[in-house]
């Protein structure tokens, strides 16, 4: 059974940009204004406390969590690729969805391949490659090494550059990273699979869409409830892959 504050946290929306009753941390005066800030949010941040009740490794969970909740991307069976999957908060979610522990032996065992660039502690249920860029050819080559030929049934993409508070630039960045995640999609999954990236919202969404089109049957921009009220982040959802060739 689901915990109550778990059941008030779907029905209530909470937007964690509100300054309404805000707790402001103490010790702040020897930090940055963006240490502090960040401080600041987190104490404030519903999803932060939930995530430690739930035990998940980060508030991140719920945001796939509530895409999975509304568009059922992930089922028992399927075989996902988890592109900057630090510290493993979508990592938990997906080993969850497609029963890749297994924790149902009457449903069918996933398998889930989580990569990031920093380290994963390890997750029962989940191939870790951590301190691996996604983006080179021999890191995608070793989860095809993990794959032994199974193609993917969902690719997701958490991936992010390190900000350099410059927006143009950091929009760049975060676009190219969904890039090296879609391409690998369309080489390797199977027909009717689904791909889901984050990126933040900027001149070069439109061409993203646009590509992504030309691949999936349905493309479509979510943002989840948990995803921050004054954050530019959105995430694009590909979904029922058609192949290599045109639609």
């Amino acid at each position: 059974m689901r915990s109550s504050f778990w059941i008030i946290s779907k029905t209530c929306h909470f937007c964690t940009s509100s300054v309404t009753n805000k707790v402001i941390p103490k010790k702040l005066k020897a930090r940055s204004r963006s240490s502090q800030d960040w401080l600041t949010r987190q104490l404030n941040d519903p999803y932060v406390k939930l995530a430690k009740y739930e035990q998940f490794r980060a508030r991140s969970a719920f945001k796939l969590q509530e895409i999975d909740e509304r568009h059922k991307i992930l089922k028992p069976g399927q075989v996902v690729v988890e592109c900057g999957a630090a510290p493993g908060a979508w990592t938990q979610v997906a080993v969850s969805g497609v029963n890749s522990l297994p924790k149902d032996t009457n449903r069918s065992q996933g398998v889930v391949i989580a990569v990031d660039i920093l380290s994963i502690h390890p997750l029962p249920g989940a191939v870790t490659l951590g301190g691996k860029d996604f983006t080179l050819s021999e890191t995608q080559q070793e989860i095809l090494n993990v794959l032994k030929g199974r193609k993917v049934n969902l690719v997701l993409s958490d991936m992010a550059p390190n900000a350099t508070g410059t927006k143009e630039l950091d929009h760049e960045n975060i676009i190219a990273l969904a890039y090296s995640a879609l391409r690998f999609a369309i080489q390797h999954s199977d027909l009717q699979s689904t791909f889901l990236c984050k990126i933040w919202s900027g001149f070069r969404d439109r061409q993203l869409i646009t590509d992504m089109e030309k691949f999936y049957r349905s493309v479509k921009v979510v943002k989840p409830p948990s995803s921050r009220c004054d954050s530019s982040e959105i995430f694009l959802l590909g979904k029922k892959f058609c192949g290599l060739g045109t639609k």
